[in-house]
């Protein structure tokens, strides 16, 4: 198949296309790095001529994987101008493709669309529950949820086929350090680099290899359901406390515990995410192999080998 990545320069896309390539799909990546990588062209999502002239060249493609995206809480906080543009007007763009190209589209949303709902996060939490009563706390959040209903929509109004997708603490190779990272890149950079960093306590997550989820994202075009959503993540045996993951990374890096400043929970931030992949282990043959323990020591030796150290 012909398949087109956006964001597929970026940490998932990155593995993403690796995984799709592995398979034998033709793949085309489009991001807005300028980079010398093969079967990549630069564009900017948020520009309908950029992102037409990418479909004009290299299309017609069979499955469209959405990743262009602006990530991250406080990201979307200090960069509200590029994380709406991208993450609204961008995914815009890419529906009113759709619906004239008619492809398939994988969109990818965010565990975050939850917020700080207290309970386990089934998909179908977002459908029962009003959303008012899912505390979401930040724009990112907002957006990714915008996005799904964007999709939603335009399958009714026009027939469009997308299948969305709401990863849970993506981590592993390919994944650079930035102040807007999760907690397992910033905290390993830190560490690395000798550099002090906070825990917050009292926060659960389950965190999942990017391998693992990039495995199961690829696997969707054999069982293409459209309208479904999947949460994809770890195994609900590995979910445990922020603090045991910093505790992995010490051990994994060597570094020494007084790097670490202990603090009671973080305002504004989801404490505990008790998460049900049941959908994505039925429909997809979502199985992670990956554990933390060994997750956390690869992704420390590829940022030993990336910054050099």
């Amino acid at each position: 198949m012909k398949v087109l990545v956006t964001g597929g320069a970026g940490f998932i896309g990155t593995n993403l296309c690796n995984e799709l390539r592995s398979r034998g799909n033709s793949v085309i990546a489009c991001d807005l790095y300028n980079t010398d990588l093969d079967d990549y062209v630069r564009c900017d999502v948020r520009n309908y001529r950029q992102i037409e002239k990418v479909f004009e060249e290299h299309g017609p493609f069979d499955y469209v994987y959405h990743l262009a995206a602006e990530y991250g809480r406080w990201n979307g906080e200090a960069y509200y101008e590029n994380l709406w543009q991208t993450n609204v007007i961008g995914l815009k763009h890419i529906l009113r493709l759709q619906e004239k190209l008619k492809f398939r589209m994988i969109s990818f949303s965010s565990a975050e669309v939850y917020g700080d709902y207290e309970g386990r996060m089934t998909e179908a939490v977002m459908v029962e529950n009003k959303i008012k009563d899912t505390y979401q706390m930040n724009d990112y959040a907002i957006s990714k949820w915008a996005g799904e209903l964007m999709c939603l929509n335009s399958a009714q109004m026009f027939g469009t086929e997308t299948v969305r997708v709401r990863p849970v603490n993506c981590y592993g190779p390919h994944e650079e350090y930035t102040p807007y990272r999760g907690f397992i890149p910033k905290f390993i950079y830190h560490a690395l680099h000798d550099k002090p960093y906070t825990v917050y306590k009292g926060h659960k997550r389950i965190i999942d290899y990017v391998e693992d989820t990039c495995r199961t994202f690829v696997n969707i075009v054999d069982n293409f359901i459209p309208g479904e959503v999947y949460n994809v993540g770890g195994r609900l045996e590995w979910e445990m406390d922020i603090k045991e993951y910093s505790d992995l990374i010490l051990k994994a890096t060597g570094a020494d515990e007084s790097l670490v400043t202990y603090k009671e929970a973080e305002p504004f931030t989801t404490k505990i995410k008790t998460m049900d992949f049941s959908r994505a282990v039925k429909d997809l043959n979502h199985n992670p192999e990956v554990d933390p323990q060994e997750g956390i020591k690869r992704t420390v030796e590829w940022m030993k080998w990336y910054y050099r150290l």
